[in-house]
């Protein structure tokens, strides 16, 4: 099941708010000594998690499907745990002996919040709120890493979770009707996510798999030394655009000596291979960094934006140098053991 994107938070009667969890969505089955953790788009996740696979046949019932959040939290001595993303993604990988390794040494929670089976009767068609109040009377005596995702019918206190619960890492909130069933593919519920804009330099492009034309525009921040830091892309553009975007970056090409090709201790550059990569073409082509673009951004990952950022409009009236860090909206941090603790 899916959720609609929205601009704001729906006050209707019976909505149900809950923080959306920065993870991975996991269905989690169980039937006996039988455990499978499927992934949204219907993937097995089983052999990556074999942590998860134990908690389920220790606290979830002996038959039931219930569905989930895996997250990874870093929890460093000098700083409050926080959702990490990055983290997260580490846990696939082909090797079965690292995977029990990170198993140990970067386990993940389990975030429950749907419950759509229970013995042999699927509830996919009762109404949310029944499902939820069954969830956590099935659920109630769950300890950590398991739990129970808060939620609030309450919007004025949606509203403060929205604000309050990014400084732990979290995504946004999710709005779920009170009649609202179980409807596999559909967008019943609806997602509440940070909407931001920043002035970055655009420092290279990549082509586009359909041919000579822009397939994304790479994009810096300087900080506060004056080192330009790769921090994304942009490349939602409709094929006319990506024809366009060659010829308005034509002027800036053939740069001579590049801040990207020969970084310095600590910068981060595009291009550096990883297993998400395969065998994908990470080069690219560096442009002058002296054009400026307003770009969308929902969150930030460490020192980069979390997801794509969406391309608004150049700004020839920013200074590239002044295109940094600074500008940038950042949460005040929160321990989220404090948000995996509301009620």
């Amino acid at each position: 099941m899916l959720a609609k994107p929205v601009s704001k938070i729906p006050d209707a009667p019976g909505m149900t708010f809950e923080p959306k969890w920065d993870g991975y969505r996991c269905i989690i089955f169980r039937d006996g000594d039988e455990v499978e953790l499927a992934s949204r788009g219907g993937k097995t996740l089983t052999r990556y998690f074999p942590e998860v696979v134990n908690l389920a046949l220790k606290q979830f019932p002996t038959r039931s499907v219930i569905d989930c959040e895996l997250v990874c939290i870093r929890r460093d001595a000098d700083r409050i745990p926080r959702l990490d993303f990055d983290m997260l993604n580490q846990r696939i990988h082909p090797a079965a002996s690292r995977v029990n390794k990170l198993s140990v040494e970067t386990p993940a929670d389990v975030i429950a919040f749907d419950l759509l089976a229970l013995g042999d009767r699927s509830l996919m068609d009762q109404p949310y709120a029944q499902r939820r109040a069954l969830l956590a009377q099935t659920l109630a005596h769950v300890e950590p890493p398991v739990h129970l995702t808060p939620v609030t019918t309450d919007a004025d206190t949606a509203r403060e979770w929205f604000t309050a619960f990014e400084g732990a890492g979290l995504d946004g909130l999710i709005a779920k009707p009170a009649d609202m069933p179980y409807s596999p593919g559909k967008r019943l519920m609806f997602k509440i996510k940070h909407a931001r804009t920043a002035d970055v330099v655009v420092a290279g492009f990549r082509y586009h798999t359909s041919g000579p034309v822009v397939g994304s525009l790479l994009l810096g921040l300087y900080d506060e030394h004056g080192v330009l830091h790769h921090v994304g892309a942009s490349s939602a553009f409709t094929a006319a655009r990506r024809a366009e975007l060659l010829d308005e970056l034509a002027p800036y090409r053939n740069p001579g000596e590049h801040t990207w090709g020969s970084a310095t201790e600590g910068q981060r550059v595009p291009g550096a291979p990883s297993r998400w990569s395969g065998g994908k073409d990470l080069g690219f082509e560096p442009l002058r960094p002296e054009l400026v673009v307003e770009v969308g951004y929902d969150a930030m990952e460490g020192d980069r934006f979390r997801h794509t950022a969406q391309f608004k409009r150049w700004r020839p009236d920013r200074d590239p140098r002044s295109c940094t860090y600074d500008q940038l909206d950042r949460p005040i941090s929160l321990n989220v053991d404090e948000v995996l603790r509301t009620p």
